[in-house]
């Protein structure tokens, strides 16, 4: 088992599909830009930085980007020394475009992507 975080070891970090068509429909570079810096710095303590999410969302944690506006919505996997990206977006609270809203909707998919990796990284 891998002590990561304490031990100064570095998460590797892969980007969920969702993730990756989210970040893509981002039309501002330096937005997207200032957000992948943000997903880098995850490699680093993961599991101190953003909040854990509850209900539905139990399991994931949440980072603010750019200011305040966009939120990276991630799982840590310990065991693997792996952070999983699974969706990035604009927090418009009460809009049909809010990254929660968009989150809860893709869920099925995330969960079935974590557990394809989860599996074949054993």
């Amino acid at each position: 088992m891998h002590n990561a975080g304490s031990a100064g070891i570095d998460y590797d970090i892969v980007l969920a599909p969702t993730a990756i068509e989210l970040l893509d429909k981002i039309k501002d570079v330096r937005h997207q830009r200032l957000i992948k810096e943000r997903i880098d710095g995850l490699r680093r303590d993961p599991d101190k930085q953003g909040k854990p999410l509850a209900q539905e969302f139990q399991g994931f944690r949440s980072l603010r980007a750019v200011g305040q506006r966009y939120r990276i919505i991630y799982s840590v996997e310990a065991e693997q020394v792996t952070v999983y990206i699974v969706a990035v977006g604009l927090r418009k609270e009460g809009n049909k475009r809010d990254i929660y809203r968009i989150f809860a909707k893709i869920m099925d998919k995330v969960k079935a992507f974590l557990r394809l990796r989860t599996r074949s990284d054993d």
